[in-house]
Order: structure tokens, then C-alpha cells, then sequence
């Protein structure tokens, strides 16, 4: 009896690629970002917006943004010293340069960390991941703002961010 081991491997290989492939598309393929897991960040930054995956910043954003919370983008997001603190040193550590995942590298690419935006609006992955959004779209009641990211990446808070 002569069994065709060559097709058979042939077909292992195939199954096992496109199980791996689509493994990867399920779990939000390239465009996942660990969610806050901090209970204290996600306490005192979630109550305002969305408390963004650090690994979507490096550490050097992190650090000048937990700087100036007396003007947080327009508002005053002060904080007593001890937990300004906690929140600083949980986003530095999980940082996109220092403890991020890897679409990080991708989002950082080109980015110096000493000249690195506070925005991730600003980074130029993001603003090439976007340039195909019309601006009507940005201006909706739903959206509103460009760090709306929730109003268009329905599982943002899971860490998912796939179209």
C-alpha cells in the first residue's frame, strides 16, 4: 500500500498557515494595543475619555503629558503628586518603547522619543491609518474629535482597533 505522504504534508502545511493566519485576524491581527489594566489609571483617566493603551506613546509623551495636567489639552487634569505618580510610572513602563507590543514599533516609526507628539493623532502612522477619513466624518455629532477613537473602533477599550 503506497500512501501519498507528500500531498498530506502539503496539506498539514497549508491548514496549519491559514489556522495561523487567521488566528491572527481574529484576535485583531496587527492593530491591537493592551488595554489600561491599572485600576488607578483607568480610575482617574477613564473618567474623562477613553484611557488610551500606553503602548500607543513612548515614555517620553507619557512623562511630559503627566507633567502639565494643570493644561491637559485645554483642561485642568490635576491630580495630588502621590497619584500623578502611580499613573506616570504604569504608563512608562508599558510604554510603546519600553514595554509595548509590536504594531508600537510600527506606530512610533520615524518618531524620535525627545520629538515625539503628545497627540497619537499627531503620530504619523496614526495620520496615515487615517488620510483616507473625510473631514465631514471627523465634524459628525458622533465623532466629534479625532481622539474620539471609540466612535469608529467599537472594542477601543478591549484594545482593539481594526476598521
Amino acid at each position: 500500500m503506497n500512501l501519498p505522504y507528500r500531498p498530506l504534508a502539503l496539506t498539514f502545511l497549508a491548514i496549519s498557515f491559514f489556522a495561523i493566519v487567521l488566528g491572527r485576524a481574529q484576535a485583531g491581527g496587527g492593530h491591537f494595543y493592551t488595554p489600561v489594566a491599572d485600576a488607578v489609571v483607568k480610575e482617574e483617566c477613564a473618567s474623562c475619555h477613553l484611557a488610551y493603551s500606553p503602548a500607543m506613546l513612548p515614555a517620553s509623551s507619557w512623562k511630559r503629558m503627566m507633567s502639565d495636567l494643570q493644561n491637559h489639552f485645554g483642561e485642568d487634569a490635576s491630580i495630588d503628586a502621590a497619584t500623578a505618580a502611580t499613573i506616570e510610572a504604569y504608563l512608562t513602563a508599558n510604554a510603546a518603547d519600553t514595554g509595548g507590543r509590536n504594531f508600537s514599533s510600527k506606530l512610533l516609526r520615524g518618531v524620535s522619543s525627545a520629538s515625539a507628539p503628545l497627540r497619537i493623532t499627531e503620530l504619523p502612522k496614526w495620520m496615515d491609518e487615517h488620510r483616507k477619513v473625510p473631514a465631514w466624518e471627523w465634524k459628525h455629532k458622533d465623532v466629534r474629535s479625532k481622539s474620539n477613537c471609540l466612535a469608529c473602533h467599537r472594542d477601543a477599550e478591549r484594545g482593539y482597533y481594526d476598521e
